[in-house]
């Protein structure tokens, strides 16, 4: 099988791989907040690539801190929003983050070409009939996931321009992992551990055996999430890519919502009605049509989410 078949396959396996994110985190959140969500899963992903910290750059941590603290917030939102709603309606909402970079031109007095209207228009009429239940259904958690996608957009417009001033990137991208640990772990110690002027032994020890509790309740999705979906799933991206265009890949990506119903499906017996199937393939051929034949980019640019 030629090298390009090959990364083409590696690809399809990492957009399938993401899909499952989204019902295994979805499992997790009746039980734990979005930070430890996402503290638990990148740490793990951390400690198993620190290795590629070796020798490290100042210059490539430095770069990797400031992306990793923007797309900390990028996660933040997608798994708060992903406890409010549905694991497909957020896959599909966040996959809209392809848009995202269009919508700043047009922002900025920049009218897009045909193709970006089009695909503007698709994803706009699949974003309603997704939304459809009788009436146009838009909750707080189709907020967060909206502005999940809007962040994913910036973080991908930031990669673009960060993966062309780092010597290494695999430095770049643990930098990235530990530094969302680290926010997503001060989050926790700000906002989430309990406090009070008397009971604050008794309520933290209380707090952290729950906590626990909860971690080894959901042993499989966390060890899951950290050693294949982020760790053993970012080192087969960043060779498939290698043989592989920027833009097949970007292709190739704009299918992971369409994995996330399949295996919301199945994981969570999550169905999608007949309006909500229209508006995945509307969305899904937005995304498609937004990437096909755009002007080359950098293939480190394209991150998963």
């Amino acid at each position: 099988m030629p090298q390009h078949a090959r990364g083409i396959l590696a690809l399809l396996v990492v957009t399938l791989v993401w899909g499952t994110t989204f019902p295994a985190m979805k499992d997790m959140t009746d039980s734990l907040s979005a930070n430890w969500i996402v503290v638990s899963r990148f740490a793990i992903a951390g400690v198993l690539l620190s290795p590629f910290l070796w020798r490290a750059r100042w210059r490539d941590l430095h770069y990797g801190f400031l992306a990793g603290g923007l797309l900390f917030f990028c996660y933040l939102a997608q798994v708060e929003g992903l406890s409010l709603t549905s694991s497909n309606r957020n896959a599909f909402i966040c996959g809209l983050n392809v848009l995202v970079v269009p919508l700043l031109g047009i922002a900025m007095g920049r009218w897009p070409d045909r193709r970006i209207v089009l695909a503007l228009l698709l994803a706009v009429a699949g974003l309603f009939a997704l939304c459809w239940e009788g009436s146009f259904s838009w909750s707080r958690g189709d907020w967060l996931a909206l502005t999940a996608a809007f962040l994913f957009g910036l973080y991908i417009k930031v990669m673009e321009q960060f993966s062309r001033k780092v010597e290494r990137l695999m430095t770049l991208t643990v930098a990235q992992i530990w530094t969302v640990a680290l926010f997503a772990g001060l989050w926790i110690l700000l906002r989430e551990v309990p406090r009070g002027v008397i009971d604050v032994p008794h309520d933290a020890a209380d707090y952290y055996t729950y906590i626990w509790t909860e971690l080894v309740a959901f042993k499989w999705n966390v060890l899951y999430l950290g050693l294949v979906a982020t760790a053993a799933i970012i080192s087969l991206q960043t060779w498939g890519q290698r043989h592989a265009t920027a833009n097949e890949a970007a292709v190739i990506y704009a299918f992971e919502p369409g994995a996330a119903a399949i295996f919301g499906y199945v994981w969570l017996g999550e169905v999608m009605g007949p309006m909500q199937l229209v508006g995945a393939a509307l969305l899904i051929s937005g995304m498609i049509v937004s990437q096909w034949n755009t002007p080359e980019r950098p293939t480190t640019a394209l991150v998963p989410e």
